[in-house]
């Protein structure tokens, strides 16, 4: 066919035939249609969230993940929560069990990288497990979509190096404040108890002496 009977038919068709061409369901945005993202049908996404201490809440990782699976037009089916220090071995955590059990095309939805460890060889290393399953990591805060190619592995190996120095060096000026106050004979910690001016008998001098003279003990 010449290039002039192929324009004649692409002139020839409808709005919807053109549309199908492009992959864009009539009535659908195209740039809508590329935010989704596209899952295998036996493929399962996890919401991983991990706070160190009880007295931090959930609620706000959760908050993230379910509005970033909303934009996405991803359905959850598992959520896995832990209370627990990312230096704990990853043997005695949840994530250390959800990584074996996690398949090819599954998705992990994390709100940041470092969730999912404490140290630049740890995360890298749980990322390296997941990239060889075949497994994608999206993030809700630096908006990573992680699989397993080169430039996934470069932002990710990016990531938790300055993720690593910066916690170096909040570490460091720390050290290098409480140095400093030492050094100028500021007494550090908190403040060491006293005894209390008022007792029980505070103002009762009369009653004192009264039972003084009456040897009262």
């Amino acid at each position: 066919m010449t290039a002039r009977g192929l324009r004649i038919m692409v002139d020839m068709m409808s709005c919807t035939d053109r549309l199908k061409m492009l992959c864009v369901e009539p009535g659908t945005h195209p740039n809508r249609r590329r935010q989704s993202v596209q899952r295998s049908t036996h493929s399962m996404i996890y919401g991983y969230i991990r706070v160190s201490t009880d007295k931090q809440t959930t609620e706000n990782q959760r908050f993230e993940i379910l509005k970033y699976a909303d934009e996405k037009k991803l359905s959850i089916d598992t959520w896995i929560e832990e209370t627990i220090s990312a230096t704990k071995k990853l043997s005695h955590r949840k994530l250390g069990a959800l990584l074996a059990a996690m398949q090819p095309e599954d998705i992990l939805l994390v709100t940041e990288l470092s969730r999912l460890g404490r140290s630049l060889l740890e995360v890298m290393s749980i990322l390296h497990t997941l990239m060889e399953k075949e497994v994608k990591v999206f993030t809700t805060k630096e908006r990573y979509e992680l699989g397993n190619n080169i430039s996934s592995k470069v932002l990710a190996f990016a990531f938790s190096l300055s993720a690593e120095i910066e916690r170096s060096m909040i570490s460091s000026r720390t050290k290098e404040a409480l140095a400093r106050k030492k050094s100028e004979g500021k007494r550090l910690g908190r403040p060491k108890g006293k005894f209390s001016s008022v007792t029980k008998l505070t103002g009762r001098d009369d009653l004192i002496r009264e039972y003084l003279a009456k040897k009262i003990g």
